[in-house]
Protein backbone atom coordinates (compact mmCIF):
# COMPACT_ATOMS: atom_id res chain seq x y z
CA UNK A 1 0.00 0.00 0.00
CA UNK A 2 1.21 3.50 -0.80
CA UNK A 3 2.25 5.95 1.90
CA UNK A 4 -0.15 8.80 2.55
CA UNK A 5 0.51 11.53 -0.01
CA UNK A 6 0.39 15.22 0.88
CA UNK A 7 0.26 18.45 -1.04
CA UNK A 8 2.26 21.17 0.71
CA UNK A 9 1.59 24.81 -0.10
CA UNK A 10 3.98 27.70 0.37
CA UNK A 11 4.10 31.21 -1.09
CA UNK A 12 6.80 33.72 -1.89
CA UNK A 13 6.96 37.26 -3.25
CA UNK A 14 8.96 36.61 -6.41
CA UNK A 15 8.66 34.16 -9.31
CA UNK A 16 12.40 33.40 -9.29
CA UNK A 17 12.22 32.57 -5.58
CA UNK A 18 9.24 30.28 -6.26
CA UNK A 19 11.21 28.50 -8.98
CA UNK A 20 14.20 28.12 -6.65
CA UNK A 21 12.06 26.67 -3.86
CA UNK A 22 10.38 24.27 -6.30
CA UNK A 23 13.61 23.11 -7.92
CA UNK A 24 15.47 22.82 -4.62
CA UNK A 25 12.81 20.63 -3.01
CA UNK A 26 12.57 18.37 -6.07
CA UNK A 27 16.36 18.11 -6.48
CA UNK A 28 16.69 17.18 -2.78
CA UNK A 29 13.96 14.52 -3.30
CA UNK A 30 11.83 16.15 -0.62
CA UNK A 31 9.07 16.58 -3.19
CA UNK A 32 8.32 14.54 -6.29
CA UNK A 33 6.85 17.51 -8.11
CA UNK A 34 6.22 21.20 -7.56
CA UNK A 35 3.80 23.45 -9.38
CA UNK A 36 4.06 27.23 -9.42
CA UNK A 37 1.00 29.44 -9.81
CA UNK A 38 0.86 33.19 -9.82
CA UNK A 39 0.87 35.88 -9.37
CA UNK A 40 -1.94 35.75 -6.83
CA UNK A 41 -3.17 38.58 -4.62
CA UNK A 42 -2.70 37.82 -0.92
CA UNK A 43 -4.48 39.82 1.78
CA UNK A 44 -3.33 39.11 5.34
CA UNK A 45 -2.65 40.60 8.76
CA UNK A 46 1.01 41.08 9.66
CA UNK A 47 2.37 42.91 12.69
CA UNK A 48 -0.99 44.54 13.40
CA UNK A 49 -1.65 45.77 9.87
CA UNK A 50 -3.72 44.50 6.97
CA UNK A 51 -1.37 43.95 4.05
CA UNK A 52 -1.89 43.17 0.37
CA UNK A 53 0.89 41.61 -1.66
CA UNK A 54 1.52 39.86 -4.95
CA UNK A 55 2.78 36.32 -4.36
CA UNK A 56 3.52 33.06 -6.18
CA UNK A 57 2.20 29.79 -4.81
CA UNK A 58 4.33 26.66 -4.82
CA UNK A 59 2.42 23.39 -4.44
CA UNK A 60 4.71 20.49 -3.57
CA UNK A 61 3.81 16.77 -3.71
CA UNK A 62 5.35 14.58 -1.00
CA UNK A 63 4.48 11.85 1.52
CA UNK A 64 3.46 12.13 5.15
CA UNK A 65 6.72 10.41 6.10
CA UNK A 66 8.69 13.07 4.21
CA UNK A 67 6.79 16.08 5.55
CA UNK A 68 9.08 16.95 8.47
CA UNK A 69 12.18 17.02 6.25
CA UNK A 70 10.39 19.14 3.64
CA UNK A 71 9.14 21.59 6.27
CA UNK A 72 12.62 21.91 7.81
CA UNK A 73 14.12 22.51 4.37
CA UNK A 74 11.48 25.12 3.49
CA UNK A 75 12.08 26.98 6.77
CA UNK A 76 15.81 27.14 5.97
CA UNK A 77 15.44 28.01 2.29
CA UNK A 78 12.60 30.53 2.62
CA UNK A 79 13.30 34.23 3.20
CA UNK A 80 9.98 35.01 4.97
CA UNK A 81 10.03 35.32 8.77
CA UNK A 82 6.94 33.11 8.98
CA UNK A 83 6.42 31.35 5.66
CA UNK A 84 3.12 29.76 4.82
CA UNK A 85 3.62 26.00 4.98
CA UNK A 86 0.33 24.10 4.89
CA UNK A 87 0.00 20.36 4.29
CA UNK A 88 -3.19 18.79 2.98
CA UNK A 89 -3.67 15.03 2.77
CA UNK A 90 -4.47 13.51 -0.58
CA UNK A 91 -7.56 11.45 0.14
CA UNK A 92 -7.71 9.73 -3.22
CA UNK A 93 -5.63 9.61 -6.35
CA UNK A 94 -4.33 7.45 -9.14
CA UNK A 95 -2.45 4.51 -7.62
CA UNK A 96 0.32 4.89 -10.19
CA UNK A 97 0.74 8.62 -9.48
CA UNK A 98 0.76 8.10 -5.71
CA UNK A 99 3.35 5.34 -6.10
CA UNK A 100 5.43 7.70 -8.25
CA UNK A 101 5.36 10.37 -5.48
CA UNK A 102 6.49 7.79 -2.95
CA UNK A 103 9.27 6.52 -5.22
CA UNK A 104 10.56 9.99 -6.12
CA UNK A 105 10.75 11.07 -2.50
CA UNK A 106 12.80 8.08 -1.40
CA UNK A 107 9.92 5.78 -0.51
CA UNK A 108 9.80 2.09 -1.27
CA UNK A 109 7.13 2.03 -3.98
Amino acid sequence: MNALALTVLTTTDDEAKARALAAGAVEARLAACAQIAGPVASVYRWQGNTETAQEWQVLLKTTADGYEALESWLLEAHDYDTPEIIATPVVRGSAAYLAWIEGETGGTA
